[in-house]
Protein backbone atom coordinates (compact mmCIF):
# COMPACT_ATOMS: atom_id res chain seq x y z
CA UNK A 1 0.00 0.00 0.00
CA UNK A 2 2.68 2.72 1.31
CA UNK A 3 4.76 1.35 -2.65
CA UNK A 4 1.10 3.03 -4.05
CA UNK A 5 1.05 6.37 -2.41
CA UNK A 6 4.53 6.92 -2.47
CA UNK A 7 3.95 6.38 -6.73
CA UNK A 8 0.94 8.65 -6.87
CA UNK A 9 2.63 10.97 -4.58
CA UNK A 10 5.68 10.93 -7.65
CA UNK A 11 3.21 10.88 -10.43
CA UNK A 12 1.72 13.96 -9.11
CA UNK A 13 4.85 15.60 -8.51
CA UNK A 14 5.85 14.74 -11.90
CA UNK A 15 2.79 16.37 -13.18
CA UNK A 16 3.41 19.63 -11.71
CA UNK A 17 6.54 19.53 -12.67
CA UNK A 18 5.50 19.09 -16.41
CA UNK A 19 2.88 21.57 -15.69
CA UNK A 20 4.89 24.03 -14.53
CA UNK A 21 7.40 24.21 -17.49
CA UNK A 22 4.27 24.07 -19.88
CA UNK A 23 3.24 27.66 -18.18
CA UNK A 24 6.83 28.77 -17.67
CA UNK A 25 7.41 28.09 -21.67
CA UNK A 26 3.55 29.14 -22.66
CA UNK A 27 4.01 32.55 -21.04
CA UNK A 28 7.93 33.09 -22.00
CA UNK A 29 7.24 32.87 -25.86
CA UNK A 30 5.44 35.57 -26.00
CA UNK A 31 7.97 37.84 -24.28
CA UNK A 32 10.75 36.61 -26.53
CA UNK A 33 8.66 37.36 -29.40
CA UNK A 34 7.83 40.48 -28.13
CA UNK A 35 11.61 41.37 -27.26
CA UNK A 36 12.63 40.16 -30.81
CA UNK A 37 10.14 42.09 -32.28
CA UNK A 38 11.50 44.95 -30.11
CA UNK A 39 15.05 44.50 -30.97
CA UNK A 40 14.11 44.27 -35.03
CA UNK A 41 12.04 47.69 -34.56
CA UNK A 42 15.22 49.17 -33.05
CA UNK A 43 17.16 48.27 -35.57
CA UNK A 44 15.09 49.39 -38.26
CA UNK A 45 14.95 52.75 -36.12
CA UNK A 46 18.54 53.47 -36.49
CA UNK A 47 18.27 53.17 -40.32
CA UNK A 48 15.09 55.18 -40.96
CA UNK A 49 14.61 58.06 -42.35
CA UNK A 50 12.98 61.16 -40.99
CA UNK A 51 9.66 59.92 -42.02
CA UNK A 52 9.91 56.32 -41.54
CA UNK A 53 10.80 57.35 -37.82
CA UNK A 54 7.66 58.36 -36.05
CA UNK A 55 5.86 54.85 -37.78
CA UNK A 56 8.59 52.83 -36.47
CA UNK A 57 8.07 54.82 -33.02
CA UNK A 58 4.16 54.42 -33.47
CA UNK A 59 5.10 50.16 -33.56
CA UNK A 60 7.45 50.16 -30.63
CA UNK A 61 4.97 51.86 -28.54
CA UNK A 62 2.62 49.54 -29.22
CA UNK A 63 5.06 47.09 -28.39
CA UNK A 64 5.79 48.36 -24.99
CA UNK A 65 2.16 48.53 -24.58
CA UNK A 66 1.13 44.66 -24.88
CA UNK A 67 1.18 42.89 -21.58
CA UNK A 68 0.14 39.71 -22.33
CA UNK A 69 -2.55 40.27 -19.00
CA UNK A 70 -6.26 40.97 -19.70
CA UNK A 71 -6.90 42.60 -16.40
CA UNK A 72 -3.20 44.37 -16.77
CA UNK A 73 -4.78 45.75 -19.95
CA UNK A 74 -8.36 46.89 -18.33
CA UNK A 75 -6.02 48.90 -15.80
CA UNK A 76 -4.49 50.23 -18.44
CA UNK A 77 -7.38 51.02 -20.85
CA UNK A 78 -9.09 52.78 -17.71
CA UNK A 79 -6.09 54.89 -16.43
CA UNK A 80 -5.70 56.60 -20.08
CA UNK A 81 -9.57 56.69 -20.54
CA UNK A 82 -9.12 58.52 -17.29
CA UNK A 83 -6.60 60.90 -17.98
CA UNK A 84 -8.04 61.55 -21.64
CA UNK A 85 -11.39 62.92 -19.43
CA UNK A 86 -9.05 64.93 -17.94
CA UNK A 87 -9.39 62.91 -14.39
CA UNK A 88 -5.36 62.51 -13.54
CA UNK A 89 -6.31 61.44 -9.55
CA UNK A 90 -8.77 59.06 -11.18
CA UNK A 91 -5.86 58.18 -13.87
CA UNK A 92 -3.32 57.44 -10.68
CA UNK A 93 -5.35 55.18 -8.88
CA UNK A 94 -6.12 52.95 -11.92
CA UNK A 95 -2.01 53.21 -12.86
CA UNK A 96 -0.99 52.41 -9.14
CA UNK A 97 -3.30 49.16 -9.26
CA UNK A 98 -1.48 48.33 -12.21
CA UNK A 99 1.96 48.86 -11.11
CA UNK A 100 0.67 46.61 -7.73
CA UNK A 101 -0.59 44.08 -9.70
CA UNK A 102 2.34 44.30 -12.62
CA UNK A 103 5.49 45.72 -11.20
CA UNK A 104 7.97 44.54 -13.84
CA UNK A 105 5.44 46.56 -16.74
CA UNK A 106 7.38 49.19 -17.84
CA UNK A 107 4.51 50.97 -19.17
CA UNK A 108 2.43 50.96 -15.62
CA UNK A 109 5.33 53.52 -14.19
CA UNK A 110 5.39 55.22 -17.47
CA UNK A 111 1.58 56.20 -17.58
CA UNK A 112 1.78 56.72 -13.78
CA UNK A 113 4.27 59.08 -13.86
CA UNK A 114 2.36 61.09 -16.09
CA UNK A 115 -0.76 61.13 -13.53
CA UNK A 116 1.42 62.42 -11.13
CA UNK A 117 2.98 65.15 -13.80
CA UNK A 118 -0.53 66.10 -13.97
CA UNK A 119 -1.12 66.55 -10.69
CA UNK A 120 2.22 68.54 -10.14
CA UNK A 121 3.57 65.73 -8.16
CA UNK A 122 7.14 66.28 -9.58
CA UNK A 123 9.12 63.92 -7.01
CA UNK A 124 6.59 60.99 -7.73
CA UNK A 125 6.34 61.48 -11.18
CA UNK A 126 10.84 61.54 -11.61
CA UNK A 127 10.79 58.50 -9.09
CA UNK A 128 8.67 56.60 -11.56
CA UNK A 129 10.43 57.72 -14.86
CA UNK A 130 13.89 56.17 -13.21
CA UNK A 131 11.30 52.88 -12.59
CA UNK A 132 10.67 52.62 -16.33
CA UNK A 133 14.41 53.60 -17.24
CA UNK A 134 15.10 50.48 -15.26
CA UNK A 135 13.34 47.89 -16.73
CA UNK A 136 13.58 49.64 -20.15
CA UNK A 137 16.38 52.12 -20.91
CA UNK A 138 15.34 52.44 -24.15
CA UNK A 139 12.73 53.88 -23.46
CA UNK A 140 12.50 57.49 -25.59
CA UNK A 141 9.25 58.33 -24.27
CA UNK A 142 10.23 58.46 -20.42
CA UNK A 143 13.42 59.81 -21.54
CA UNK A 144 11.13 62.86 -23.10
CA UNK A 145 9.40 63.38 -20.46
CA UNK A 146 11.99 63.50 -17.69
CA UNK A 147 13.58 66.11 -19.99
CA UNK A 148 10.73 68.12 -19.57
CA UNK A 149 10.88 67.93 -15.79
CA UNK A 150 14.95 68.65 -15.98
CA UNK A 151 13.96 71.76 -17.55
CA UNK A 152 10.76 73.17 -15.25
CA UNK A 153 13.35 72.49 -12.53
CA UNK A 154 16.02 74.75 -14.29
CA UNK A 155 18.45 72.09 -15.31
CA UNK A 156 18.46 72.55 -19.03
CA UNK A 157 22.10 70.60 -19.23
CA UNK A 158 20.64 67.41 -18.37
CA UNK A 159 17.51 67.88 -20.06
CA UNK A 160 19.99 68.46 -23.33
CA UNK A 161 21.60 64.99 -21.85
CA UNK A 162 18.57 62.94 -22.02
CA UNK A 163 17.74 64.49 -25.60
CA UNK A 164 20.91 63.43 -26.72
CA UNK A 165 20.30 59.76 -25.28
CA UNK A 166 17.40 59.75 -26.96
CA UNK A 167 19.18 60.95 -30.47
CA UNK A 168 21.54 57.29 -29.57
CA UNK A 169 18.15 55.47 -30.18
CA UNK A 170 16.01 57.54 -32.41
CA UNK A 171 18.81 59.29 -34.55
CA UNK A 172 16.03 61.10 -36.66
CA UNK A 173 13.96 62.03 -34.17
CA UNK A 174 13.11 65.78 -35.24
CA UNK A 175 11.91 67.02 -31.75
CA UNK A 176 15.33 65.67 -30.07
CA UNK A 177 17.12 67.70 -32.54
CA UNK A 178 15.47 70.44 -32.55
CA UNK A 179 15.81 70.53 -28.93
CA UNK A 180 18.86 69.78 -28.57
CA UNK A 181 19.66 72.61 -30.82
CA UNK A 182 17.42 75.31 -28.91
CA UNK A 183 19.16 74.03 -25.17
CA UNK A 184 22.30 74.72 -27.32
CA UNK A 185 21.35 78.13 -27.52
CA UNK A 186 20.03 78.66 -24.50
CA UNK A 187 22.99 77.25 -22.17
CA UNK A 188 25.36 78.73 -24.59
CA UNK A 189 23.94 82.40 -23.77
CA UNK A 190 24.11 81.36 -19.75
CA UNK A 191 27.61 80.90 -20.28
CA UNK A 192 28.40 84.49 -22.03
Amino acid sequence: MRYITDMMSEQFRFKCIVTALVLALGFSQPLVAQTDRLDQLFEELLQADEQTTTAIERQIIAEWGKSGSPSIDLLMRRGKDALDDGAPDAALDHFSALVDHAPDYAEGYYHRATSFYLLDEIGPAIADLGEVLSRNPRHFEAMRGLAVIMEELDRPAEALDLYRMILDIVPQSPQARAEIARLHQQLEGLAI
